[in-house]
């Protein structure tokens, strides 16, 4: 099985390897789709002659498309995906100092969405059709409704304006405070993602408990609770990870919006910011690390699926 594993491994890490090329070809072709001068247009109100000549050198626009594409890549390969025109600073440095933030948002948001989404589908799936069942379904549907942001603004006026019991923006300075800090941020990104995760796993629980090895489970004399946990939940709880793993992509773009709101020094706030300064050595990257990142996340999606469910089959 090991060997298996990591032949897939290998086998998907090859493949990734066009799409890599594919991504490097948009990211690099940002700047190129801008309309005019693409120097005078990311320097803005500070197009001098001399800026614009400047930039224009140093980001090599003056040479053949083909040949700035070979320049883009020889410096993607070496890991160097240029300098910040209004920053002054290597967009490797600014972006590997807000990885971490970003990163731990997405996985305390993942985890709040399971911890909130598995009892709720529990719940509803042994309840069903009840008035309880009803009320979550009835929940959710709202909750995919409404605009992350707008979730995200109301949590700030409730809990940090009104009850001031969480700040309203900031990171922390060690494991808890990040936890604390975090929370309505990650709070925000989990009522837009639990309702994604509990309506297929309802359905996917309701399923199981109808097969016949839980049936010869009560028979042997199981209670329910370890029917549930090493039944039930095991065989259902596949299927969610993968429907988490597939919105990893949207899941970062919503950190995108959640960072802005709640001043979180993530990756998210930093592309804003570029955006509006028109900083394109910098929306380069993030595009890049982005791309990458849900690719990664897939990959791993794909290993702890076939992890949870030995039954499938990774070649």
């Amino acid at each position: 099985m090991e060997i298996l594993r990591v032949h897939f491994i290998l086998q998907r890490l090859i493949q990734l390897i066009p799409v890599v090329f594919g991504i490097s070809i948009v990211s690099f072709l940002i700047i190129h789709l801008i309309p005019g001068d693409p120097a005078s247009i990311m320097l803005g109100s500070r197009a001098t002659p001399e800026n614009v000549q400047q930039l224009t050198a140093q980001m090599g626009l003056d040479k053949p498309l083909y040949d700035q594409y070979l320049i883009f890549l020889q410096n993607l390969v070496q890991g160097d995906l240029g300098k910040s025109i209004l920053l002054k600073q290597s967009v490797n440095t600014l972006i590997s100092e807000r990885l971490g933030t970003t990163f731990f948002l997405v996985m305390y948001a993942s985890v709040l969405s399971l911890l909130v989404s598995i009892p709720i589908a529990l719940w509803s799936a042994m309840k069903k059709d009840s008035l309880l069942d009803n009320g979550f379904r009835t929940l959710s549907i709202f909750g995919l409704a409404m605009p992350s942001f707008w979730i995200g603004i109301l949590l700030m006026l409730l809990f940090s304006i009104k009850i001031k019991l969480f700040p309203v923006s900031g990171y922390g300075k060690n494991f808890i405070g990040h936890l604390y800090y975090l929370f309505l941020p990650a709070l925000t990104i989990t009522c837009s993602l639990a309702p994604v995760l509990v309506r297929p796993l309802r359905s996917k629980i309701i399923n199981v408990f109808s097969s016949e090895y839980i049936e010869a489970a009560r028979a042997r004399g199981l209670k329910e609770h370890q029917i549930i946990l090493n039944h039930v939940l095991r065989n259902a709880i596949s299927g969610t990870v993968t429907i988490l793993g597939v919105n990893i992509g949207w899941l970062l773009g919503g950190s995108i919006v959640i960072e802005t709101i709640f001043s979180v020094p993530g990756l998210g706030q930093l592309l804003i910011n570029s955006i509006l300064s028109r900083d394109y050595p910098i929306i380069q990257g993030l595009v890049l690390v982005f791309a990458i990142l849900v690719i990664v996340v897939n990959l791993l999606t794909d290993l702890c699926y076939a992890w949870l469910d030995p039954r499938v089959d990774l070649e």
